[in-house]
């Protein structure tokens, strides 16, 4: 079983790196340059994808929590923590990328404009669920608290997806219009980049899994052999 899970992530992983390279490709040499924002205007392929990938990542932490309530094993518990540092880590990235973005179409690093405000509370948000996980608040009932913090936290995601809307907003709308005001070459530069970060983000959500059921199974065997040479003792 576990050279079988092994061999599984090597050919996710080996998938990973040839879609992340399919999609550099697309970027660079495929799409071509945007009018008025230039070359700078490239980033977005990144940007955008590693923000839906964050919204996944946490409707997954929604999911996740849902079942480790209602099943109550650890196995549920232990994906809404991966999948929670995984949308931390993609969302991080969105909005230093977005960042990045915005000093040139903008003139300004940042901005208090309603879909930027709300990722980065967001973020916070999940940031600090990581570090209530790692401090095992609840005890014995920590996982049900984990499950509870978990639902929780998913009510800011839809705020976040819907603030440019209910809000004046600067941040561009890629849906405003038919085509979202992207050439061909350009959607089809967007979706390559869509396919290979949700394959990176799967490669790495199940590596990291797998960590943490390994680490699970020896901190299992060092508690035995404690009690062990306890008894003993």
């Amino acid at each position: 079983m576990q050279a079988r899970s092994s061999h599984f992530l090597t050919v996710l992983a080996l998938a990973a790196a040839l879609a992340m390279c399919a999609g550099q490709y697309a970027i660079w040499l495929y799409a071509p340059e945007e009018v008025t924002m230039g070359v700078v205007q490239k980033i977005f392929y990144v940007h955008l994808p590693l923000a839906w990938w964050a919204f996944a990542a946490f409707f997954g932490v929604f999911v996740t929590s849902v079942l480790a309530l209602w099943k109550g094993t650890d196995t549920w518990d232990c994906w809404a923590g991966v999948l929670a540092e995984l949308g931390v880590l993609f969302s991080g990235l969105a909005l230093i990328t977005g960042s990045l973005w915005g000093r040139a179409a903008w003139n300004t690093w940042w901005t208090w404009d309603p879909r930027l405000s709300t990722t980065l509370i967001m973020w916070f948000v999940y940031a600090g669920y990581l570090v209530l996980r790692a401090a095992d608040v609840g005890g014995a009932k920590g996982a049900r608290v984990r499950a509870v913090l978990g639902i929780v936290a998913f009510l800011d995601v839809p705020l976040v997806f819907l603030s440019a809307r209910l809000w004046r907003s600067i941040h561009p709308a890629v849906f405003a219009s038919k085509g979202g005001g992207l050439a061909p070459e350009m959607w089809t530069t967007v979706w390559i980049n869509i396919i290979a970060w949700g394959i990176l983000g799967t490669a790495l959500a199940v590596a990291r899994y797998r960590n943490e059921r390994l680490h699970s199974q020896v901190q299992g065997v060092l508690a035995t052999m404690h009690d062990h040479f306890a008894e003993r003792g």
